[in-house]
């Protein structure tokens, strides 16, 4: 457990070095300062705001399970038609085999015709 919990110190140490050394390009710390402050503006109005966050996150929760709704009903209404497309090829023999044997019959018939 000892080596586990070094691996994930080592991790968090990269990151915060990888972090800090890409903070020496200019670009970067203006880009990071841009974003820090538009995170840190969302979650000042959202402290401020919280029933119109929770209506938002409320609103996005009924959208996402109506998804889901109508997925599911779509993936059942083609799991359907597979089921049904998977009777067509017995039904399909049995037309071709019976047409076949017609075909047969009605040849017998026209060549017995000719030989008369």
């Amino acid at each position: 457990m000892a080596s586990s919990k070094k691996f994930w110190l080592g991790m968090v140490l990269g990151a915060l070095a990888g972090g800090a050394i890409s903070l020496f390009d200019r670009e970067t710390r203006l880009a990071v300062k841009g974003d820090f402050k538009k995170a840190s503006n969302a979650v000042s109005y959202i402290a401020k705001h919280p029933e119109e966050f929770i209506e938002e996150v409320q609103g996005t929760v009924s959208k996402v399970k109506t998804t889901v709704e109508q997925v599911t009903e779509d993936v059942a209404f083609i799991s359907e038609k597979v089921g049904e497309m998977k009777e067509i090829p017995p039904q399909v023999s049995e037309i071709v085999e019976d047409s076949k044997e017609t075909i047969k019959e009605l040849t017998e018939d026209h060549t017995q015709v000719v030989k008369v």
